[in-house]
C-alpha cells in the first residue's frame, strides 16, 4: 500500500467522481482507475461500488477512509515538523450536541476561522456512547458534551462552563406561580425530554427516582428547539440547559419553575483522546475554545485524565 494510492483513494472518496478526483490529485483519470484497482487487489476487497456512472464507497471503503485520513494527516504534520514551518492546517472533526453547537460554538468557529483559515472544520452529530470508539479510530478530534464526569478510559476531559438546568413550563401551566415545585407535584405531568442516555435527562430522572417518582408520561424529541416550542404550547414540562431557554424566559414565552430538589447543574466539557498527538491545529482550536466559552462559576472546575 503506497501513500500515493491513499491520496488517490481519499480524493475519490471525497469527490465520488473519477474526473474530479484526478484533477484534485493532479493526474490523469486513467491513473486514478489504475491505482484504485491496484489498492483493491492488494486488500482483496472492492473499495467503491460502480453503478453506471455513479460511484460510491463500499462498506470496506467506508472502514478504510478514516485510517487513510489519519495517515495522510500525520504525514503532512510530520513534513511540517521536519521543515520547522508547521502552521495550523488540515482538517479537524468535532462532534457536538445541538445545544453546544447552537449556543456555544458559533463564536468559537467564527474566531477560529478568522485566525486559522487553513484549517478545515467538520461538525458531526454527537452520539455520546460512541465517542471513545470514534476517538480511538481517529474519526473525531474533539467532542463537546454537557454532563458530569465522563467515566470512560483513555480520554482527557476539560470542564469549560457551568450549565444550570431549568425546569420549564408554559406561562399558564397549573404550576406557574408556585414558590416551590417538588417531585410529588410532577406525578401526573407529561414530560418532553431529549433522547434516552442524554446526561441531563438521566440526572433529572435519577433525582426524581430518589424521591420515589418514576416518570411515565414521556414524549421523546431529538431537537431542543422542538421541545421548547411544544412546551410553550402547553404540551408538558421539560428540563433543559438554562442557556438554551434564556431568550424565551426573558420574553416570557416560557417560565422556569422553582426546583428545590437535588442540584441539576452540569458542565459543558471538551473531550479528546489522551494518546492523540496534539497537532498545531488541535492546539489552536483548544486555545480559541478556552478564550471564548466563558468559565461561568464552575463548582468543580477541573481538567483530568481518565485512565483505562
Amino acid at each position: 500500500m503506497e501513500l500515493r494510492q491513499l491520496e488517490i483513494f481519499q480524493a475519490l472518496a471525497g469527490e465520488l467522481n473519477f474526473t474530479r478526483a484526478a484533477a484534485r490529485v493532479n493526474c490523469v483519470q486513467s491513473n486514478v482507475t489504475t491505482q484504485i484497482r491496484a489498492l483493491e487487489t492488494e486488500l482483496g476487497v472492492p473499495l467503491f461500488e460502480r453503478l453506471g456512472r455513479r460511484v460510491r464507497l463500499s462498506d470496506a471503503g467506508q472502514r478504510l477512509l478514516p485510517y487513510a485520513d489519519q495517515v495522510l494527516r500525520l504525514l503532512r504534520e510530520a513534513r511540517g515538523i521536519a521543515s520547522g514551518s508547521l502552521e495550523p492546517s488540515g482538517r479537524l472533526s468535532i462532534a457536538s450536541p445541538e445545544s453546544v453547537v447552537t449556543y456555544h460554538l458559533p463564536q468559537v468557529l467564527r474566531r477560529f476561522q478568522r485566525k486559522f483559515p487553513q484549517v478545515e472544520l467538520s461538525l458531526l452529530p454527537l452520539f455520546s456512547a460512541l465517542v471513545p470508539q470514534q476517538m480511538a479510530r481517529g474519526e473525531i478530534d474533539f467532542a463537546f458534551l454537557i454532563g458530569d464526569l465522563v467515566e470512560q478510559g483513555n480520554l482527557v476531559v476539560e470542564d469549560l462552563a457551568s450549565e444550570p438546568m431549568a425546569l420549564i413550563a408554559a406561562p399558564k401551566h397549573r404550576l406557574a406561580g408556585r414558590k416551590s415545585v417538588r417531585a410529588d407535584d410532577l406525578r401526573n405531568e407529561t414530560f418532553l425530554l431529549t433522547e434516552r442516555g442524554c446526561a441531563y435527562r438521566v440526572k433529572f430522572e435519577n433525582a426524581l427516582a430518589a424521591q420515589g417518582l418514576i416518570l411515565l408520561n414521556i414524549l421523546e424529541f431529538d431537537s431542543v428547539e422542538a421541545i421548547k416550542q411544544c412546551v410553550a404550547l402547553g404540551m408538558g414540562l421539560a428540563v433543559l440547559p438554562r442557556i438554551t431557554v434564556s431568550a424565551e424566559l426573558a420574553k416570557g414565552s416560557l417560565i422556569s419553575l422553582p426546583w428545590p430538589g437535588p442540584d441539576l447543574t452540569m458542565a459543558t466539557q471538551v473531550v479528546w483522546h489522551k494518546q492523540k498527538w496534539i497537532s498545531p491545529a488541535m492546539a489552536a482550536f483548544l486555545g480559541v475554545v478556552r478564550e471564548v466559552i466563558p468559565k461561568r462559576s464552575l463548582a468543580n472546575s477541573r481538567a483530568h485524565k481518565l485512565l483505562a
